[in-house]
């Protein structure tokens, strides 16, 4: 059976990670208060903002920039959006 978080970004009981996603607290802290939902949407937001934005991972303030958005994301707070992409129709 898997476990369950009560997910910060959804507001309801969904199922978790399987382990922390980074070291340290803030893995900690998103494995115990994000859902799997939510971080791989995030993964896919993520994703589109360094394509869209040219973004290396090799700088340190890309990976602050990247935490700051993460962090709003999952508060559910406005964050950076990728500004060229558009949803295929469904």
């Amino acid at each position: 059976m898997s476990r369950t978080v009560f997910c910060r970004k959804y507001q309801k009981e969904l199922p978790g990670l399987d382990f922390p996603p980074m070291p340290g607290a803030k893995g900690q802290d998103i494995y115990e208060n994000i859902s799997k939902d939510a971080w791989e949407e995030w993964q896919n937001q993520q994703t589109m903002l360094i394509n869209e934005k040219h973004l290396s991972l090799m700088d340190p303030n890309t990976r602050k920039y990247l935490q700051t958005q993460m962090d709003r994301f999952f508060n559910n707070e406005p964050f950076d959006k990728a500004e060229g992409y558009v949803p295929p129709e469904q």
